[in-house]
């Protein structure tokens, strides 16, 4: 399994719904609001054999409200 970090900028109000949304997909290990650009972070594990655009967008981005995201990958630095 490969860690991502996923951002989430939602429309004005919406956080919650999103946020709830998020978690419904039973898909993110960890989520959290946050200060700054976006409103939310969410840890995502995607097996190794995954495509990690098509695993993202297939069981995230078609959540309503969401108006941006911005993925981080990881690597193993040691």
């Amino acid at each position: 399994m490969r860690a991502v970090f996923v951002q989430f900028r939602c429309e004005p109000g919406k956080t919650y719904q999103v946020a709830e949304a998020i978690y419904d997909r039973e898909v993110v290990s960890e989520l959290f609001s946050t200060s700054g650009d976006f409103d939310l972070i969410a840890k995502v594990y995607i097996p190794e054999e995954e495509d990690v655009g098509r695993y993202l967008s297939e069981r995230l981005f078609d959540i309503p409200h969401i108006s941006r995201t911005l993925t981080t990958m990881t690597f193993r630095a040691f």
